[in-house]
């Protein structure tokens, strides 16, 4: 049976309402499950207007039926927001709706009516206000299962994932483990057994330049190499810890499926240079697929018409590939 996925408008004041009409505009281009919008009608309606993009909504129930998903109209649940402009500085005035959002698509998952869900960027800084690192881990605690949470950046040609995410540089060592290396990757390992049947090639790097300290404690050591000797008694092929300096070289390009880093700038920095935005955030370990373009909400270009939105189109396409 075919189900749709739900697309999360996110933050009302950022370019998600635009990547997301340019999206439907160019799903013609690629095969394009059924998918829903879930937002505020009537902001959505008025940013259509002011982007002056030829196309139509139409409002659908909370329990809709996969016949209310056919046409071109962008089918949208409604989710209660009032807004005055038509943008306004980003602020804690759309948290509730923002959580209302993300608890609609989470209803939905429960229900079993969509095949998962993508959402549109969220600013961390005033919808998180610091009580989670990353919207990855606000919806692990979601669901009940925070240990589990991987942040996957994806593209068909390369992969990249955090052991750490969005943490202060100086309490990255405190954060290494074992343990989270080792489920880390077994969970990877599960993701592309399970949706892409395909047996990886995975690199890990070292914490330390050139994977070498100094110091009395040496991560490389105590951590990662012992984590590197668990992972290949599981069959696992994994190569490392290698240096991220050279790692993401050309040559070095088809030599590895996935690379696992020790810290989120480590790894995002190179892949986000490399792909553009040709690359998407998966979050695994969930019992769904959650996904969300590799980009924040763009604050300095919202309702300039100008958003790239390479890496939506390239979200909902990965779902027509795993349906």
């Amino acid at each position: 049976m075919i189900k749709p996925i739900a697309i999360i408008l996110g933050e009302p004041n950022s370019i998600s309402s635009e990547i997301i009409f340019k999206s439907w505009i160019k799903k013609k281009k690629f095969r394009h499950l059924p998918c829903l919008v879930i937002g505020n009608y009537n902001l959505l309606y008025r940013h259509l207007k002011y982007f002056k993009f030829n196309l139509n909504l139409k409002l659908i129930e909370k329990n809709f039926k996969l016949d209310d998903l056919k046409g071109t109209a962008i089918p949208v649940i409604d989710i209660k927001y009032d807004q005055k402009k038509i943008f306004e500085k980003i602020s804690e005035k759309s948290n509730k709706f923002i959580s209302g959002c993300f608890s609609q698509g989470l209803n939905l998952i429960k229900q079993n009516k969509i095949l998962g869900i993508v959402n549109g960027p969220v600013s961390k800084e005033t919808f998180l206000n610091k009580r989670f690192n990353g919207i990855t881990e606000f919806i692990a605690y979601k669901i009940g299962c925070y240990d589990k949470a991987t942040m996957l950046i994806y593209s068909n040609k390369l992969a990249v994932t955090p052991i750490v995410t969005h943490v202060a540089v100086k309490k990255i060592s405190q954060k290494l483990n074992v343990k989270k290396i080792v489920n880390q990757i077994k969970e990877i390992v599960f993701f592309y057994n399970k949706y892409l049947k395909k047996k990886i090639k995975i690199a890990i790097t070292g914490l330390n330049p050139h994977c070498f300290s100094h110091e009395r404690f040496s991560e490389e050591e105590k951590i990662i190499k012992p984590a590197i000797k668990k992972i290949k008694k599981l069959k696992i092929n994994i190569t490392g810890p290698l240096s991220a300096d050279t790692l993401f070289l050309s040559k070095n390009e088809k030599k590895f499926d996935v690379v696992v880093g020790m810290y989120h700038d480590q790894v995002l920095t190179p892949i986000k240079t490399i792909m553009s935005f040709k690359a998407i955030n998966i979050t695994l370990g969930l019992p769904f697929i959650r996904i969300s373009p590799d980009h924040g909400v763009a604050a300095d270009i919202v309702g300039k018409k100008v958003a790239d939105p390479s890496s939506l189109i390239e979200s909902i396409k990965f779902f027509n590939n795993i349906q």
